[in-house]
């Protein structure tokens, strides 16, 4: 199955548009906002909680992509979603998108009595259920664990029939902020790999 990679802000943007109207069942049996919705919710219900996370709301608004880029694939949305945006986003917005599916996971063992939408818990089944202890600690450790559980909690919030969350254009200067970051980053890294061999010499 052929991987895609966002290249470009547009390419972005022009994939969260489709997502109007796209839900995350085909047949529309899951959660009962669509794609486009569900992420203008989930970034917005992060920028108040974390204003200063750039990279936090933006992985909150893209996580879902994978259920518009591969439809019904429940259980590899999210790493379809974290591959789509690495190129463009970077490593962190990638892996806070992957970790979004373990963070359920974990919240689904450490916490069992939060609620999860019927969606949420049918579809938890097929990711894995919840974690065993062992996996639990494993991911505690990992340095980006809160910030997962935060857009875990934001991504399960984030479902109100009717909600205004603003619009998707209001987050294009934020999508181009962190691309140009990423962009300058690794121009910056391919320097220092070209002029290392030179120091050597």
């Amino acid at each position: 199955m052929t991987r895609v990679e966002l290249r470009t802000v547009d390419e972005l943007m022009d994939l969260l548009h489709a997502c109007r109207g796209a839900w995350d069942t085909p047949d529309r049996s899951g959660d009962p906002v669509d794609l486009h919705d569900h992420a203008l919710q989930t970034a917005a219900l992060l920028r108040r909680s974390r204003p200063s996370d750039k990279e936090l709301q933006l992985a909150g608004l893209v996580h879902d992509i994978g259920h518009r880029l591969r439809p019904g694939d429940d259980a590899g949305h999210a790493d379809t979603a974290a591959d789509a945006v690495r190129p463009l986003l970077g490593q962190r917005v990638a892996r806070l998108v992957r970790l979004h599916v373990p963070a359920k996971r974990y919240l689904a063992m450490s916490d069992p009595a939060r609620g999860l939408s019927p969606q949420s818990a049918l579809t938890l089944e097929v990711q894995g259920g919840p974690m065993t202890p062992a996996e639990a600690a494993a991911f505690a450790r990992d340095p980006l664990a809160e910030d997962a559980v935060t857009l875990r909690q934001a991504d399960d919030a984030g479902k109100v029939v009717g909600l205004d969350a603003g619009v998707l254009e209001d987050w294009r200067p934020v999508a181009e902020m962190i691309a140009e970051r990423v962009r300058h980053n690794s121009l910056e890294q391919a320097h220092f790999t070209d002029f290392t061999p030179s120091l050597r010499s």
